[in-house]
C-alpha cells in the first residue's frame, strides 16, 4: 500500500483495533470509546475486510488476536502515538486558565504522603483544571498507561509498555515507625521480636524487609497488614508494634505527632521512586507542565 492507498483508510477504524487488542472484549471496547456495541462490531467487520484476516478469534467470554492482529498492533500502536504527537496542541500551555482534566496514577505511600503540598501548588497556578487520582502499583500501572486511562504514574515500577518513557524521581530508604516511649534506637533483636505491621496493597505478609533478614538467618513477626498509609498512625498508638515505612512516608506520619521515626537495625538499599507516561504526551504542553510539578514536589528535595 502507498501513501495515496491511506486515503482509503478511516483513522477511527485504527483507534478501535487498537482498544480492541487492549481490552479483548467488544463490550468494554464500546465502553472505553462512548459507542455502542453495533458500531464496534461493525468496526471490527471494516477491520477484518481492510487487513483481510479475522484479527480476533473468540476464546471463551475473551477475543483472542491472531498472529496478524499482533504483528500490526506491534506496528500500529507507535505510529499512533507520533500522530498523536503531531496533531496535538502546539499552543503554549496557560495554567492559570485552563480547565484540562489530567489523570494521573499514584501509589498509595505517594498519594498519602506527597500528594497534598503538590495539590497546594496547582490550586494555586491552575485553579480552573480537575486532577483525577487513580491508585497503582508496579503491577497495574502498564496496563492503565497503555489504555490510556492515565497519561503518567508515580510508584515503583517494573515492566512498562514498549511506548512509554520513566525516569527516577527520587532515592528514598525506608525508616521505623514506632509509637512507644521508650528510649534509644531498637536492636536487630528488638526489631525482630517485636510486632510487626505491613502495609500491602496486596494482603501480602511479607516484604522486602522479609528478604533481607532472611539472608541474615533472622525473621519478624507480622501481626498486622493494611491496604493503605493512612491511619497507620492512629494504629500503632498504645500499642508495640512497629512498622517500615519510606522516608518520606515517614515524615508525613510523625507530622501528625505520637509517632517517631529512627533508622533501621539493619542495611537496606535505597529503592527508587519512579515517574512514567505515555510516549504520546511527551511533548504535549500541558503533561509536560503536570509532570513538571510532579517532579518538584515529589522528586528528591536535594535533587531541587
Amino acid at each position: 500500500m502507498n501513501r495515496n492507498d491511506l486515503r482509503r483508510v478511516d483513522l477511527n477504524l485504527l483507534i478501535v483495533f487498537e482498544t480492541l487488542m487492549h481490552e479483548r472484549s467488544v463490550t468494554r471496547a464500546a465502553e472505553k470509546l462512548f459507542l455502542g456495541q453495533p458500531a464496534i462490531s461493525a468496526a471490527l467487520s471494516r477491520l477484518r475486510n481492510l487487513f483481510d484476516d479475522p484479527l480476533f478469534v473468540r476464546t471463551g467470554r475473551s477475543m483472542e488476536p491472531t498472529a496478524r492482529a499482533t504483528e500490526i498492533f506491534a506496528l500500529l500502536s507507535p505510529a499512533l502515538d507520533s500522530i498523536s504527537t503531531a496533531v496535538s496542541r502546539a499552543a503554549e500551555f496557560d495554567p492559570a486558565t485552563s480547565t484540562a482534566v489530567f489523570r494521573i496514577g499514584l501509589s498509595d505511600d505517594v498519594e498519602f504522603a506527597l500528594l497534598p503540598s503538590l495539590l497546594k501548588r496547582l490550586r494555586a497556578e491552575a485553579p480552573g483544571i480537575v486532577l483525577v487520582v487513580r491508585r497503582v502499583n508496579y503491577i497495574l500501572i502498564p496496563a492503565l498507561l497503555a489504555s490510556g486511562e492515565i497519561s503518567v504514574g508515580v510508584s515503583y515500577t517494573s515492566e512498562l509498555p514498549a511506548n512509554a518513557k520513566r525516569k527516577v524521581l527520587r532515592r528514598s530508604r525506608p525508616r521505623l515507625l514506632r509509637a512507644d516511649s521508650m528510649p534509644g534506637n531498637m536492636s536487630l533483636d528488638d526489631f525482630c521480636a517485636r510486632p510487626h505491621a505491613l502495609v500491602s496493597y496486596a494482603g501480602d505478609l511479607s516484604g522486602f524487609i522479609d528478604t533481607t533478614l532472611e539472608k541474615l538467618g533472622r525473621k519478624r513477626h507480622v501481626v498486622l497488614a493494611v491496604p493503605q498509609f493512612n491511619g497507620l498512625g492512629t494504629l500503632l498508638a498504645g500499642t508495640d508494634i512497629v512498622a517500615t515505612v519510606p522516608d518520606y512516608t515517614a515524615d508525613a506520619l510523625t507530622a501528625a505527632g505520637g509517632l517517631r521515626a529512627e533508622e533501621l537495625p539493619l542495611d537496606i538499599e535505597t529503592f527508587e521512586l519512579h515517574m512514567a507516561w505515555r510516549g504520546a504526551q511527551d511533548n504535549d504542553p500541558s503533561e509536560r507542565w503536570l509532570r513538571s510539578r510532579l517532579q518538584m514536589f515529589f522528586g528528591d528535595p536535594d535533587s531541587l
